[in-house]
């Protein structure tokens, strides 16, 4: 509680007394006299309610300090080196690149083999270092002996900004994932690869990061030539029975959603920090509401899901663009794996000289490709899965975990024993 409203409280504190006797020289001046006196008592009392669901809220978030962290400063915390760079794609777009070089044990000699792991949507590199360190990916490869690099998608808290553009314009938020397959991962596959010096890397995406990974290996061949494998969770190409109850949306016109939330960025992560994630579901006793809410929007696994994380979880979410929004919700409308449509015949002919949205072809991906799928998940539904998989011309692995929801590929309790130690053993088995 702040001093200012520890000495208001000192100052018109009582003891049950609410006559005007408890208040020496202050005169009886009548209804509104009472009424002044009954909105100071009741303005004390709010102060010193306040003051204790601050003080109810600040120590359980002083109990998890990566809440209020950085992925750099999360790496350091838990004693792994960490390196930090900027990769500028051909349109411009300044994204931020995280790479932990070696693990704990391991020397820092090397070259070891690459991987990139490519986050989802709403989402940051973060996603791969948020659990605990023996069962987040991250940290797990590179204790297995990988150089591990973790990519973010313009428009996220780490890639906010253009050598061209200023994001508070609206042309700095004209993207969706097309423009992420053609222009991000490019960028940063090959700035990688130059980097380390080496001709391939493994390619993790998860959810959006698998989406994109699609659409870049089957458009662009002699980028599909420097994957080794791509290991795909929860990999989305249509939503078309997508089971979220977030799909409603869908019925609502494209004009509504930018009338409602603008043409720039959606969701700002400054209210989900400060607000939701470190005073709500910063505390254990909402612990299981903000639990509930997000199986509600992605599945239903609770006892999958470390409850007294999910403060820190929240606070690591990230935004895009509105519309990068608008696009997935046309895949929810249309069950298509198509670019973005621009609303009209023409302005489609403007942008890919035909009145349509060409489609993606998964059939056109070579890479050697292992997923992972849930049989819970209310994002990517199982039905959606086997529809692509039956496309994929190079599959060489699927797992589907029947419990899983949305969330479990990258915060689920049981995530190393369920997918990251096969991936590291195929991995090995690969080198």
């Amino acid at each position: 509680m702040s001093a200012v409203n520890a000495r208001v409280l000192k100052a018109w504190r009582f003891e049950g007394c609410v006559s005007r006797d408890c208040f020496p020289g202050l005169e009886d001046t009548g209804h509104k006299g009472k009424t002044k006196i009954w909105w100071l008592l009741a303005a004390s009392s709010l102060l010193q309610v306040l003051g204790k669901i601050h003080d109810f809220f600040e120590k359980r978030k002083l109990d998890e300090p990566e809440v209020n962290m950085n992925i750099r400063q999360i790496i350091t915390y838990w004693g792994y080196p960490n390196e930090e760079y900027e990769v500028v794609t051909d349109d411009g777009y300044v994204l931020g690149l995280n790479r932990i070089p070696y693990g704990k044990n391991n020397s820092k000699k090397g070259p070891w083999p690459v991987v990139y792991l490519q986050h989802g949507l709403l989402s940051s590199a973060s996603t791969w270092i948020l659990n605990l360190p023996n069962n987040s990916l991250a940290f797990m490869l590179a204790d297995a002996g990988y150089d591990v690099w973790m990519g973010n998608s313009r428009g996220n808290t780490r890639s906010m900004k253009n050598i061209h553009i200023s994001p508070d314009s609206s042309e700095f938020w004209t993207f969706s994932f097309d423009e992420m397959a053609k222009y991000d991962l490019p960028a940063t596959i090959d700035f990688i690869l130059e980097m380390t010096g080496q001709e391939q890397l493994y390619y993790v995406g998860y959810s959006q990061g698998s989406t994109i990974a699609f659409i870049a290996f089957s458009t662009d061949q002699a980028l599909a030539r420097k994957i080794k494998i791509l290991f795909a969770f929860s990999p989305i190409a249509t939503m078309k029975y997508m089971e979220s109850p977030i799909n409603k949306f869908s019925v609502f016109p494209e004009k509504i959603f930018k009338i409602l939330l603008g043409d720039k960025i959606f969701y700002s992560d400054t209210f989900m920090e400060k607000i939701i994630s470190t005073r709500i579901c910063g505390h254990r006793l909402f612990d299981q509401i903000c639990g509930n809410a997000l199986f509600y929007i992605f599945g239903y696994n609770q006892k999958n899901l470390n409850m007294s994380r999910v403060d820190i979880y929240l606070s690591h979410t990230s935004g895009t663009s509105i519309q990068n929004m608008m696009h997935w919700n046309q895949a929810v409308k249309n069950g298509q794996f198509q670019a973005y449509d621009w609303g009209s015949p023409d302005q489609n002919m403007m942008h890919y000289n035909q009145t349509t949205p060409p489609l993606y072809k998964a059939e056109d991906m070579k890479v050697p490709v292992a997923l992972w799928s849930g049989g819970n998940d209310f994002f990517t539904s199982p039905k959606d899965v086997d529809n692509l998989l039956h496309k994929l011309p190079n599959l060489i692995y699927h797992k589907r975990i029947p419990s899983y929801n949305h969330l479990d590929f990258t915060w689920g309790m049981d995530v190393s024993q369920q997918i990251y130690n096969e991936v590291i053993q195929m991995m090995k088995q690969n080198v």
